[in-house]
């Protein structure tokens, strides 16, 4: 007996989360179709040109706009960036580094030095431990 395996598909949004791309920016057929695991897996390791300049030049979905700043999503819609970014425009935010912005940045910073300070305890616990 022969077991049929079928193909997994996702939405055109988790592929395009999964591509780190702001979905409305990609071509319609992209957006109007599933995608299967074998055809992701050949855009990250084939991208073309459609999805090569969307990763370059933008626009970002808010998760790498985020990233690209050095602050939280929260942080971004603290801020009152509410809507995907151009790399251009994520540069111009870097060069005028507005109040809101350095305040975030600390607050990650933060976050990720008490995240690291838990993490070295847990560890230092855990050898105690052996």
């Amino acid at each position: 007996m022969k077991s049929h395996q079928t193909t997994q598909t996702m939405k055109p949004a988790t592929a395009a989360k999964k591509l780190g791309v702001y979905l409305e920016a990609t071509p319609a057929e992209f957006q109007k179709g599933e995608v299967s695991r074998a055809e992701l897996n050949e855009l990250q390791a084939n991208p073309p040109e459609w999805l090569r300049e969307l990763r370059t030049d933008g626009p970002h979905p808010r998760p790498v706009v985020a990233a690209r700043l050095g602050v939280s999503i929260a942080g971004l819609a603290r801020g009152g960036v509410t809507e995907a970014l151009t790399t251009e425009q994520i540069e111009a935010l870097k060069k005028d580094s507005p109040e809101w912005l350095e305040k975030e940045r600390a607050t990650q910073a933060e976050v990720r030095k008490e995240a690291e300070r838990i993490k070295n305890k847990k560890s230092a616990e855990s050898a105690d431990n052996d």
